[in-house]
């Protein structure tokens, strides 16, 4: 009954195997997840979704196979209902308030109220519109959808209005995550966390599990053990170009830049305009008087830095390929000559594009950036685009 879901998931571009698949049926069999629609769907996501980038492909997928219990023949629902006690009692503590569970009482409590849900079920013929007794919408019944009832079971309703519906039967919550979609601080931490190079450094202070296992066998007595803690050690040199044709972009390298100071401990971070010359500036408010000279930076950080430049790569072709041609002061050598000046001393190199990668074609000076660096080290500011590059830098 379960292929037409998998079916969806394949539809939607979830890369989900048969044996995925079948390792998901096996957790249906084995009882993992009964009377819980939000258990299910849990057990779903957890068993046919690799990577987190897929999640809402997933949830798409999900909500097209499962539209709701109205769509359920009503026998079915009829056998849904039975319910155990000790679920019923552990889902009104989920629910439900002091006050509500009171209420409750009311109808003689959850045995009586899905006990009457039943007989209504069965005595029910066809849909039923408003009034305050049998199944139907917008009514005063406790049971049914788009309607008011303290003790209500909401059937076939896709969100909660009153929020005092004893079972909510459809209720989904998506999450927009994509590796196509524009990112969030959240979402580049996670493509970051791929730039990884483990070291052991700093104090003793961290437990050494499978040491202290071993040295307790070994000499009879718990011997805690310990070692320092495993910290990433990627050294990674950020360069962001900034004002102009940036502007429209500072929020999302803004993102990118407080992700990225979480995510390495070892980051140093420079500014630029447009293209890289021959001097380089920390804050914005001194860029004229209080410039470093990009030959000083390269002479005191070397080789072992993974070098990135944050750009939108916009720019007059003569900034990059002519002295003289930037815009805001003579420059004696060409952007060009700079940037294979990077390159040859930083060979771990990336330029990140907040420009999406569908647009690059239209703008000329995109592509001599990208022929002087090679095509494959520019990646556009997106999950995707990001995975994409610490792969590059990895």
């Amino acid at each position: 009954m379960f292929l037409p879901f998998f079916e969806q998931l394949r539809h939607h571009g979830v890369p989900t195997s048969l044996r995925e698949f079948l390792a998901f049926l096996s957790g249906l069999d084995a009882g993992l997840t009964t009377y819980d629609v939000d258990g299910f769907y849990y057990l779903a996501r957890a068993t046919m979704v690799k990577n987190e980038a897929h999640i809402d492909r997933f949830d798409r997928a999900f909500a097209a196979a499962f539209k709701g219990v109205e769509s359920i023949p009503l026998e079915a629902v009829v056998q849904a209902l039975d319910l155990p006690a000790d679920w019923l009692e552990k889902l009104a503590e989920k629910h439900l308030s002091e006050e509500e569970k009171a209420e409750i009482e009311a109808l003689g409590g959850f045995d009586k109220l899905m006990e009457t849900l039943r007989k209504r079920l069965e005595e029910q013929q066809g849909r039923h519109q408003g009034g305050n007794k049998w199944v139907g919408t917008a009514g005063t019944s406790p049971f049914g959808a788009y309607g008011y009832n303290p003790e209500g079971v909401r059937i076939g309703q896709k969100e909660s209005r009153h929020q005092r519906a004893v079972k909510v039967w459809d209720k989904r919550e998506f999450r927009d995550l994509d590796d196509t979609r524009e990112i969030g601080t959240r979402s580049i931490k996670v493509a970051l966390k791929r730039l990884r190079q483990w070291a052991r450094d700093g104090a003793m202070d961290e437990l050494d599990l499978d040491g202290t296992i071993r040295a307790t066998a070994e000499h009879g007595y718990l011997d805690v053990q310990t070692r320092p803690e495993r910290r990433n050690a990627v050294r990674v040199l950020l360069f962001l170009d900034i004002g102009g044709s940036m502007d429209a972009y500072v929020q999302l390298v803004e993102e990118l830049f407080s992700a990225a100071r979480t995510e390495f401990k070892h980051l140093e971070h420079f500014y630029f305009h447009n293209c890289l010359y021959e001097g380089v500036w920390k804050d914005n408010r001194r860029r004229w008087d209080a410039q470093t000279p990009t030959w000083d930076v390269m002479n005191k950080f070397g080789k072992g830095y993974k070098c990135i430049f944050v750009g939108d790569a916009s720019m007059s072709p003569y900034e990059i390929a002519a002295p003289g041609g930037a815009n805001e002061h003579w420059n004696a050598e060409a952007g060009e000559v700079w940037l294979r000046r990077a390159m040859d001393h930083w060979p771990d190199f990336l330029w990140i594009n907040p420009v999406p990668e569908a647009h690059w074609n239209y703008t000329m000076s995109i592509g001599m950036i990208q022929k002087v660096i090679g095509e494959n080290r520019m990646v556009p500011l997106s999950l995707e685009g990001l995975t994409r590059g610490m792969r590059v830098l990895g």
